[in-house]
């Protein structure tokens, strides 16, 4: 798949889900729940323990029927090491220009992390391939209405905070997709289904899927 290709799929349903646990053991099990509810897209967070493992193992059991991808890429080395255990896709919650290099050498999107303006702006001149506006919990969806105003061309993802209930106002003002930790992913395996459920529905009911002939990205 080339970079754009991976960038819409990794968005397509408007939600980013962000696996951040303290063991390899419940990281994979949180990645089950959400793949098996539905969720087509997931990040490791690279501070959860073996989480390159886990990157690899998952993308073996899922094929292509999910993109995969990791979290908490703080650098070059970080971004190498992800690509070489075969994230699809490099998210970050800083604006590291060698980051965005080393993913896109390798073909890999990348999603780094802004919070003004200025940096919205810096991160698309080097490439970015969406914005992940973090820590969302400290704006709001005002934000992204108000900055899209000035950079209609910035595919933000508020990140950091964005709960079940809020998501759909960050869609109705303009954000591409929400990513979301464990608002989404807290709860058994029925749960998090009913949840991931509801979520998919309400996103759709602002705006249609990527996926969607009447969505360009």
């Amino acid at each position: 798949m080339y970079r754009w290709e991976i960038t819409r799929a990794a968005l397509a349903q408007r939600v980013l889900a962000i696996v951040r646990s303290d063991s390899y053991d419940h990281a994979h099990a949180t990645a089950d729940s959400l793949l098996s509810a539905g969720i087509t897209s997931l990040e490791i967070s690279l501070t959860t323990p073996f989480a390159l493992e886990a990157v690899t193992t998952l993308i073996r059991e899922v094929g292509d029927d999910a993109v995969i991808g990791a979290g908490t890429v703080l650098d070059g080395a970080s971004a190498r090491m992800a690509v070489d255990a075969g994230a699809r896709f490099l998210v970050s919650p800083s604006l590291d220009p060698e980051v965005i290099r080393t993913g896109h050498r390798y073909g890999l999107p990348v999603f780094p992390g802004v919070a003004t303006p200025t940096e919205a702006v810096r991160a698309m001149e080097l490439g970015a391939d969406a914005l992940k506006l973090f820590p969302a919990s400290a704006y709001g969806p005002r934000w992204v209405s108000d900055v899209r105003a000035a950079l209609p061309q910035a595919a933000v993802v508020p990140t950091g905070g964005v709960t079940l209930a809020e998501a759909p106002d960050w869609i109705a003002a303009g954000a591409v997709a929400c990513g979301m930790g464990s608002a989404l992913s807290e709860g058994d395996r029925d749960t998090v289904g009913k949840r991931a459920a509801e979520l998919l529905a309400r996103l759709a009911d602002v705006a249609p899927p990527l996926d969607s002939p009447h969505e360009p990205y």
